[in-house]
């Protein structure tokens, strides 16, 4: 019995299913170990393709590949069955925690229960293949007891009753998917004669000697910025000893957070032993920066992996329950899904990426769960969260910290707003107050109200009366290093092109619709143009709030939340190069564009800060302002807003979870269906940027299925578009679909490389493009 064939070789090459299964639970089960779920994902392992054992699969990968078109039998539901009858008598339906899994190893998690598509309660009711005499290729399996004892003793979810459990089954899919995918890949390495693709890597003493190195070597006490930020910084490593769980990190934006909070995650990963770091930035931010400064500044090199959402192959719906639209005949099909794992010691990504991840239901995209077991995540700006997604993201930040052992480390420039006891939350129906219970001894940072006194760099002006493009051309044409910051793409070109128009000097664009690349080669002239006093006169969108050191005079940020307001106003006079703090400030200007409607999604951030800003406070970051805004936004929307995907009949994502928890039966597809951090699916476009962008597009083109890694180079060339624009452009011949047999419409590439405009990026001419862009933020 065979689990994988190899085209053209004889069948004495081909590989074991025995050899498959054991492989897959051995290797599950030490994924697995960081959490106590061993036994459980072992068990899984050796029984996930039991169902290859049918005569009808084993004709079917006998096929050959081009005669293999059709979609083999199902070979997953064995195994789901076999757990359940192996391991039915435990109490609460405990079977449904492996059924779950292996049912879905290729698939997707699919629903418990239910009157449409496949769920589990009709997978494990469905009549398959006959597959008997599967157990002469099982070795090891745990019995009854060994499963009963092995379940973790996990402890209930702070903020939703039943999180905790569905939580394990995506813990323990995750352990198995990853498991199947990478022993799969070493097994079809091996027969081309090569060695798997490098993978995997925790965190080294080496990573923190060369932290610690670098830190110290660019240490300066010269000002009163730069002394602050050392006491920052010691102040937080003082705190490395404490043990793993929730922490927080109030720092005012440019009191050297960033560097702050890698610091003290080494020392305290090194302290109790954790594997690796995850750095999840707002998903308006550009990641590349903070990724290129540890990576080249601090030197850790190939330590870091920047993961973007740009390719990511589970952004469609999960799937039929058919095994082969995943696998095929060989097997190969598998392999297509160059998909991350988050094996590597220091991980920066979105915060899209990670939250999306934590509640997906197909396996690339939950394949890197287990990696966050025993990790320390670091959420930068934490509060940027959608408010109807919050408490979904606290179960699960509370979870990692609760029941994985792992830290989480809510990075903020303001005052926290997500604890119980900043009462910011409005109250649970029950009367509890809602969020996360950090203690104030968790606090990383030293007296953060008065380290924000100390620290403040900038006096804040609302325009009350809408401000039209015209007046800010005229403010820049006065003040010759400035930044501008609106919320849509579309606006932000219409005033980089008024001011190229003006012929004004200096006269820079940055959104994403410039590929990464492009951006960080306008990143750094724009620091060395601002070092050398030059004119420099900036329009971007949001993605330059959130870990972009560079520092203006005189910043104007478009309506939006106060957060981000204050991320803006952390772009002026950031290291206090404008005179003494406490005497001179920079200038930050909060104005309603005349011209360009407010976003929906920005407005309902918008209106609470609005209220802070009428009420005429000295300081309109003040911490009493920020604590004042966090209220005004959650209770004036109530407790049922912090959740309000519908999912299963029930009015929110915590309550169907809740329901189904009794009986293990959770929703987990539509769960993924509506957890949405943007609501409007982007869809990646290639860009042939420089040779090295060529390059990989070409190596792409000619491979079956994407070389390891690929898809890390190509996301530096990305610019996200709509679902409409898309469209379009492939109507008009824009783009192209690269092996569209194999990837289907996967990656697309630019083919008209003079639509790429090197100062402001992908063009929009076209009237049909320009409208399906218009409400784009970023």
């Amino acid at each position: 019995m065979f689990a994988h064939s190899v085209e053209g070789q004889p069948q004495r090459h081909w590989e074991p299913l025995s050899d498959h299964l054991s492989g897959v639970g051995t290797t599950a089960a030490a994924f697995a170990a960081q959490f106590g779920g061993s036994t459980l994902a072992l068990a899984m392992g050796l029984l996930h393709d039991i169902g290859k054992t049918s005569a009808a699969y084993q004709n079917y990968i006998r096929q050959p590949r081009e005669e293999g078109g059709t979609r083999g039998p199902d070979h997953s539901t064995a195994g789901a069955i076999e757990a359940r009858n192996l391991y039915g008598a435990l109490a609460l339906n405990f079977a449904n925690l492996l059924a779950f899994g292996i049912a879905g190893h290729h698939g997707g998690l699919m629903d418990g229960a239910g009157h449409e598509g496949s769920t589990l309660a009709t997978r494990l009711d469905k009549i398959v293949e006959p597959y008997a005499g599967w157990e002469a290729h099982v070795s090891g399996l745990p019995t009854l007891d060994d499963i009963r004892r092995g379940i973790p003793p996990l402890c209930p979810n702070a903020i939703g009753d039943g999180f905790h459990m569905s939580f394990l089954v995506r813990m323990l899919f995750s352990c198995l998917v990853d498991a199947d995918f990478l022993e799969t890949e070493a097994f079809y390495a091996h027969a081309r004669g090569d060695e798997p693709p490098a993978r995997g890597g925790v965190l080294q003493q080496a990573h923190l000697d060369q932290v610690r190195h670098f830190l110290a070597s660019h240490r300066k006490d010269d000002t009163e910025v730069n002394r602050l930020r050392s006491a920052i910084l010691d102040h937080a490593n003082g705190k490395a000893s404490l043990p793993p769980g929730l922490f927080t990190l109030t720092v005012p934006t440019g009191g050297g957070k960033t560097l702050t909070s890698l610091s003290f995650a080494l020392e305290h990963a090194m302290a109790h032993d954790l594997r690796r770091i995850i750095y999840v930035i707002p998903f308006t931010s550009i990641i590349e920066q903070t990724a290129k400064v540890f990576r080249e500044d601090v030197k850790l090199g190939d330590a870091v992996l920047e993961h973007h959402s740009s390719f990511d192959w589970d952004r469609q719906p999960p799937g039929t329950g058919n095994d082969e639209e995943s696998e095929g005949v060989d097997g190969l099909a598998k392999l297509r899904r160059d998909a991350e794992n988050w094996a590597a010691p220091i991980v920066v990504t979105t915060a899209v990426q990670f939250f999306e991840s934590l509640f997906a239901a197909r396996t690339s995209q939950a394949r890197k769960l287990h990696n966050l077991a025993k990790s320390v995540i670091i959420l930068d700006e934490v509060q940027s969260l959608p408010v109807k997604l919050l408490r979904p993201c606290l179960a699960a930040i509370d979870e990692l910290a609760r029941n994985y052992g792992a830290t989480v480390i809510l990075c903020t420039a303001t005052q926290p707003a997500l604890r119980q006891q900043d009462q910011a939350l409005p109250k649970t129906p029950a009367g509890k107050d809602d969020g996360l219970d950090i203690c104030e001894t968790r606090e990383l940072a030293p007296d953060p109200r008065a380290l924000y006194e100390k620290l403040r760099r900038v006096r804040v002006e609302w325009q009350q009366e809408p401000v039209a493009d015209e007046e800010i051309a005229a403010r820049f044409a006065r003040q010759p290093q400035m930044l501008c910051i609106v919320n849509s793409r579309a606006h932000a070109r219409d005033l980089f092109s008024l001011l190229r128009e003006q012929r004004q000097d200096g006269v820079v664009h940055m959104t994403t619709l410039m590929c990464a690349r492009h951006r960080q080669q306008v990143l750094e002239k724009v620091r060395a143009d601002l070092k050398a006093e030059l004119p420099v006169r900036l329009v971007a969108t949001s993605l330059i709030e959130a870990g972009v050191d560079v520092s203006f005079p005189e910043v104007w940020r478009a309506a939006t939340g106060l957060a981000s307001v204050a991320q803006a106003a952390g772009r002026c006079n950031r290291s206090g190069e404008l005179g003494d703090l406490g005497a001179t400030y920079g200038r930050a200007v909060v104005f309603t564009p005349a011209d360009h409607k407010v976003p929906p999604m920005i407005e309902s951030f918008y209106g609470p800060a609005r209220e802070v800003l009428r009420s005429g406070l000295d300081d309109m970051l003040g911490l009493d302002a920020i604590a004042a805004y966090y209220k005004a936004l959650y209770f004036q929307q109530g407790h049922a807003a912090l959740d309000r995907c519908a999912v299963n009949g029930s009015p929110s994502i915590m309550q169907a979870i809740r329901d189904t928890a009794r009986r293990l039966e959770f929703p987990f597809k539509q769960i993924a269906e509506v957890f949405r951090l943007i609501d409007d699916l982007m869809h990646p476009v290639i860009v042939p940027f420089d040779d090295e962008a060529r390059a990989a597009i070409e190596e792409l083109r000619n491979a079956p299925f994407p070389p390891a890694g690929i898809q890390r180079k190509l996301q530096q060339f990305v610019v996200p578009i709509p679902a409409k624009l898309r469209a379009s452009m492939l109507a008009t011949g824009a783009l192209e679909t690269i092996r569209s047999k194999e990837y289907g419409d996967r990656f697309l590439a630019l083919v008209n490389e003079q639509i790429y405009d090197g100062a402001s990026g992908l063009r929009l001419d076209d009237p049909a493009w320009r409208s399906a862009e218009s409400n784009i933020v970023g």
